[in-house]
């Protein structure tokens, strides 16, 4: 028998609802929420392979061993030198608990939220549609396209769109007025006295933490869109480090602990130079694929949480199917004991 279930794309920050498509157990396919007030019946490519976490999870680890095994090598260094890595990816109840276990081991703690960092007042999507200008700061279309969507409604409605990204093939530039390919800093330098409490501006990424104060300066709107979904939620809760924070944090650690993340993918690192590394995941990955151990925990899909998406919104989720596997907070409870 068909079953649709509701829930929430893990994809990014936008915060996207999706329904998802079970036949019997079997997850066999998502299709779009249309009452999710986020994306109204939208989903893009990612938010539509959002399943293949849940379908292509690990079928053959040991679970009882990796733990043991875990176990014994975190005791066998100093709690200075194990680093345990959360990230956007964790909802908000597993990041308190990494956190938690963290400093309560004495064990540190690295977080990182693409550069970006949290703002108390941001815009929402509906200010970007309504804006006079828009600001875009990355390939927004293409890499979130359910904000892109905010900013073509913005331009059907007369809004003038000023974009910037890293070479002349982004999709943003299509829609755009004016393009450019310089700096975050140069960018706003250029085109400042077009900037008025109309404008809303959105961005994926900075060059430099200047960047970010210089938005706070602004006489207007802004919204970060992170690459994560709760990254946003995990910034109320733990300090985030800088990508050369992160780096030296590597260069410190004998073992690494990470909780569903892939710092392979994201940090240029030479991860070999790190002792152990012990990742818990539901799906290889590149950072599971050079993992010493590797604890296979629960898919978003089979458990329930939170999350806080780009701006500010906190929305839960629940199990879509059923699991005797363990989460990461149930691993948590037992690597403590």
């Amino acid at each position: 028998m068909f079953e649709i279930k509701h829930t929430l794309c893990p994809s990014c920050s936008v915060g996207c609802g999706i329904n998802v498509i079970l036949d019997g157990e079997e997850i066999i396919g998502t299709f779009p929420y249309k009452r999710h007030p986020v994306n109204a019946g939208k989903n893009c490519a990612n938010g539509r392979n959002s399943i293949d976490c849940y379908n292509n999870k690990f079928e053959s680890l040991d679970l009882n061993n990796a733990i043991a095994d875990a176990l014994k090598e975190i005791q066998s260094v100093d709690a200075s030198d194990v680093t345990v890595i959360c990230s956007g990816n964790n909802s908000i109840e597993e990041i308190e608990a990494i956190k938690n276990f963290a400093e309560s081991n004495g064990f540190n703690i690295g977080f990182y939220a693409d550069n970006l960092k949290d703002y108390e007042d941001v815009a929402s999507y509906d200010d970007i549609a309504h804006a006079g200008k828009v600001f875009v700061i990355g390939d927004l279309l293409y890499e979130n396209p359910l904000i892109g969507r905010r900013i073509v409604h913005a331009k059907e409605n007369d809004a003038k769109i000023f974009a910037l990204g890293k070479n002349e093939s982004s999709v943003t530039f299509n829609i755009a007025d004016e393009t450019s390919t310089s700096s975050v800093q140069e960018f706003l330098d250029k085109f400042s006295g077009e900037i008025d409490d109309s404008t809303v501006v959105v961005f994926n990424y900075v060059d430099a933490a200047e960047d970010l104060d210089k938005f706070e300066s602004l006489n207007c709107k802004i919204l970060p869109v992170f690459s994560k979904s709760n990254t946003k939620g995990a910034l109320g809760i733990i300090d985030s480090k800088s990508s050369d924070e992160m780096i030296e944090l590597f260069d410190s650690t004998k073992v690494l602990l990470v909780f569903n993340d892939d710092v392979v993918d994201e940090f240029d690192y030479d991860f070999s130079k790190i002792s152990k590394i012990i990742s818990l995941a539901c799906c290889e990955s590149n950072t599971t694929e050079i993992s010493n151990i590797v604890i296979p925990v629960k898919s978003w899909l089979e458990q329930e949480g939170s999350f806080v998406n780009a701006m500010g919104d906190v929305q839960n989720f629940y199990p879509v199917v059923e699991s005797d596997d363990l989460g990461i907070i149930e691993v948590i409870e037992e690597l403590n004991k």
